[in-house]
C-alpha cells in the first residue's frame, strides 16, 4: 500500500512550480492542491489500483515513473506510462470507473494525491488546472482508443492471416501438384501423337479420333462424378477395352474424360487392335494434359480471387477517406477472408445480398472490421453444422445489415454489457472485448445504428448504415 508522507509546505509549494503540467498555473491554485491534497510514497512494483477496484483519486506525480498493463488477447503488455510532472489517475469530468488494466509503479515515485470528492470544488478554486486535465483527459481517451484499434487490428490481422494461409493452401497444392504431373503428361502426349501419326488410319478415323480427344472436358461445377459413380465408370470402360483387346492402362483417364462406352463403340468401328490402341492412348494423353491444366488454372484464379477479396476487405489500396463503398462486396469478401473457419466447424453462412444495394459513404476497411467482428462471433456462437444467415437490403434511407445465427444466444444478464470495452465472455487469450465496442464505435462515426435481439437458437446483430 502506499505510504502517506509529511512534506513541508515550502517545498511542497516548489515542486508543485516546478511540475511540468500544473507547474505555470496561479500559484493560488497550487495552495489549493497543496491544501487538499495528500503526499504519499509508492514502492517498486506496487499496483495503484487494480481493474476491479474503483479509481477514485487523481496523482499529480512529483517523481516517479508509473505505467499501465493491459492483459489482452496476445498477452500482458504496456499501452501508457507516467513519469514524475505527469496527471494520472481519475480526472474531473472523467467517466471512468474501473481501470483497463493494472497501473504499477516502475519507479520509487511520490505523488499529490486528490481524492475525487475534491472535484466540484477544486473546478471551482482551480479553473485553469482544471482545464489542462480536461485536455489531459481528452488525450488519454485518444491513445487507449488508438491501442484498442491497433490491438483488435493485430489480433484481426493474425486470424485473417491464419485463415488466409489455410485457404491458399489448397490451391498452391493443387498448383504445384497438377504442375508436377503435367510435366510427364506432356512427355507422353508427344509420343502419343508420334504414335498416332504412324499408324495406318484414314483421314476420317484420325478426325474422328481428334474430336473424341479435343472434346469438351466435364465442367467442374458438376462436381464430375462422385466415388462410386467414378468406380463405376471405370469398371465398365476396363471391360469394354478387355473385351476389345486393347490395353486396360487408359482407362481411369477415358472415364474421368467423360467418354461413353456409345463413344467407345463408334470410335472401334473400322479399327485395327493396334490403331485402336493407338488412338485410345492418344485420347488419355489429350485429356489428362488439358484436365491438369485447366486444374492448374483453376487453383491460379482461387488464388487471384483470395488475394483480390482480402486486398478489397482490407482497404490497402485505396486512401483512408470516406468515399463511395459497396456493403454488398464488402460482406461477400468479408465471408470469403472467414471461409476457412466456417469449413472447419461445417458452419454454412448463406449469403443474402441483393446486386442493386446502394452505396454508402464510408471508410470501407473500417465497415469491413465491423463485419468481420460480426461474423467471426457468430462462428464462435453457432454449434458445428449451425447455420448463419447474412443479409443486406435497403430500409427507407438506410441499407440494414443483419448477421443472424441459430447458436445457444446470449443470456439477458449479459446483453447490457456486450457493447462494453474488455467485456468478453470467451476464455482467457481468446477474446479482447473490444471487437463489438469498436463495432459501435465504427457505427457511430458512420453516423448509423447496431442493435442486437437474442433468445436460445436466434441471434440477431442489425446494423443500420445511411446511404
Amino acid at each position: 500500500m502506499p505510504v502517506t508522507i509529511e512534506v513541508p509546505r515550502a517545498e511542497l509549494m516548489e515542486r508543485l512550480a516546478a511540475h511540468k503540467t500544473i507547474g505555470g498555473v496561479p500559484p493560488e491554485e497550487h495552495e489549493w492542491l497543496a491544501e487538499h491534497g495528500q503526499m504519499r510514497a509508492y514502492h517498486v512494483g506496487e499496483i495503484v489500483v487494480r481493474p476491479t477496484e474503483n479509481v477514485v483519486e487523481m496523482i499529480v506525480l512529483l517523481e516517479g515513473h508509473a505505467a499501465i498493463y493491459i492483459a489482452r488477447g496476445g498477452g500482458r503488455r504496456k499501452v501508457m506510462e507516467w513519469r514524475g510532472g505527469d496527471v494520472t489517475g481519475l480526472l474531473p469530468y472523467s467517466r471512468l470507473t474501473h481501470p483497463p488494466g493494472e497501473t504499477m509503479i516502475e519507479e520509487p515515485s511520490q505523488g499529490l494525491v486528490v481524492h475525487r470528492d475534491r472535484f466540484p470544488e477544486m473546478v471551482n478554486r482551480c479553473p485553469t488546472v482544471t482545464g489542462i486535465l480536461v485536455h489531459i483527459m481528452i488525450d488519454r481517451a485518444r491513445q487507449f482508443t488508438s491501442t484498442d484499434w491497433q490491438d483488435e487490428k493485430m489480433m484481426s490481422l493474425g486470424k485473417l492471416a491464419a485463415g488466409l494461409a489455410h485457404e491458399l493452401n489448397n490451391p498452391a497444392s493443387a498448383v504445384a501438384r497438377s504442375s508436377k504431373l503435367l510435366s510427364s503428361a506432356l512427355i507422353e502426349a508427344e509420343e502419343a501423337a508420334h504414335a498416332l501419326g504412324a499408324a495406318h488410319v484414314s483421314d476420317e478415323q484420325r478426325a474422328r479420333i481428334e474430336a473424341l480427344r479435343d472434346g469438351s472436358l466435364v465442367p467442374a461445377t458438376t462436381g464430375v462424378f462422385s466415388a462410386i459413380e467414378r468406380s463405376d465408370r471405370e469398371d465398365d470402360v476396363t471391360s469394354w477395352l478387355e473385351e476389345h483387346g486393347a490395353d486396360v492402362g487408359p482407362a481411369q483417364a477415358l472415364a474421368e474424360s467423360g467418354i461413353g462406352i456409345d463413344g467407345l463403340d463408334a470410335l472401334a468401328d473400322g479399327l485395327s487392335p493396334d490403331a485402336l490402341d493407338v488412338a485410345l492412348r492418344s485420347i488419355a494423353a489429350g485429356y489428362m494434359t488439358r484436365s491438369l491444366a485447366s486444374d492448374i488454372q483453376r487453383a491460379a484464379t482461387r488464388i487471384y480471387d483470395l488475394v483480390s477479396a482480402v486486398k478489397r476487405f482490407t482497404y490497402m489500396d485505396r486512401a483512408t477517406v470516406a468515399e463511395p463503398a459497396s456493403i454488398a462486396q464488402g460482406l461477400i469478401d468479408t465471408v470469403a477472408v472467414l471461409a476457412s473457419k466456417a469449413k472447419s466447424k461445417s458452419v454454412t453462412v448463406r449469403l443474402d445480398v441483393p446486386d442493386n444495394l446502394p452505396l454508402v459513404r464510408a471508410y470501407g476497411g473500417e465497415l469491413n472490421q465491423v463485419w468481420s467482428n460480426l461474423i467471426e462471433n457468430a462462428l464462435d456462437a453457432v454449434p458445428p453444422s449451425g447455420q448463419i444467415v447474412v443479409s443486406a437490403k435497403q430500409e427507407g434511407p438506410g441499407v440494414v445489415v443483419r448477421i443472424v445465427d441459430d447458436g445457444p444466444g446470449i443470456p439477458p444478464d449479459v446483453q447490457p454489457r456486450i457493447f462494453d470495452p474488455f467485456f468478453t465472455t470467451k476464455p482467457v487469450g481468446q477474446g479482447t472485448g473490444l471487437g463489438l465496442d469498436i463495432s459501435r464505435r465504427v457505427v457511430q462515426h458512420h453516423e448509423g445504428q447496431i442493435e442486437v435481439e437474442s433468445r436460445p437458437g436466434r441471434t440477431e446483430f442489425r446494423v443500420t448504415i445511411p446511404v
